[in-house]
């Protein structure tokens, strides 16, 4: 099977490739299709764009896709920055500027239970018929006060998953791999991937 991954973060590519390595998937990325439009992410859920994505790609490109839309989701900030994740600091904004914001925002919280948050996952797999299916996955933990680890992006740096004592950015991939919430959501993915072969 074939299938286009609808998004242009790299860091996002090595991860779902990752992941399934090994399996009789092949997986080919929008460089391959450089005249496919833009896909405005602008739904209210993560579900939302995922499934904008998914189903816009695929009958671009006439192959099954997959698009993810994932997030961070603090407790204290009512559920910020969420579907705003990836421009919370502004629409240019690097990882390192939204995690400043972020560790700005949350600068007086000072208890565990003040610094809950999750990340957030939602995986859409779209065909050109425009049939579709939607996987969720979820980790739960807590925002540390400042930035730890060089591994991963986005706001790995200051994300400690419940019971662990490490962020996600100070682990190995395959350790971030079977407890991110984009591993849960994958797996689930495959599981309905394999039912389909």
């Amino acid at each position: 099977m074939t299938i286009v991954l609808a998004t242009t973060n790299k860091k996002k590519v090595e991860e779902m490739k990752r992941m399934f390595a090994g399996y009789n998937i092949s997986f080919i990325t929008l460089k391959s299709f450089p005249c496919c439009p833009e896909v405005v992410e602008d739904g209210k859920t993560f579900r939302s764009n995922a499934l904008k994505k998914a189903l816009a790609v695929s009958k671009f490109t006439g192959y099954p896709a997959v698009a993810d839309d994932s997030g961070l989701e603090v407790s204290a900030l009512g559920g910020a920055p969420g579907v705003f994740s990836a421009r919370y600091a502004g629409d240019k904004a690097k990882d390192s500027d939204n995690v400043k914001k972020l560790l700005r925002e949350m600068g007086p919280l000072y208890s565990s239970a003040d610094r809950e948050a999750r990340f957030v996952c939602c995986i859409a797999f779209a065909t050109p018929e425009g049939k579709y299916k939607t996987f969720t996955g979820y980790v739960k933990g807590i925002i540390g006060g400042e930035q730890k680890g060089f591994n991963g992006f986005g706001y790995d740096p200051v994300f400690y998953p419940e019971g662990l004592d490490k962020t996600f950015a100070e682990m190995t991939d395959q350790e971030k791999d079977r407890l991110s919430h984009r591993g849960r959501a994958m797996k689930k993915l495959y599981r309905y991937l394999k039912g389909l072969q």
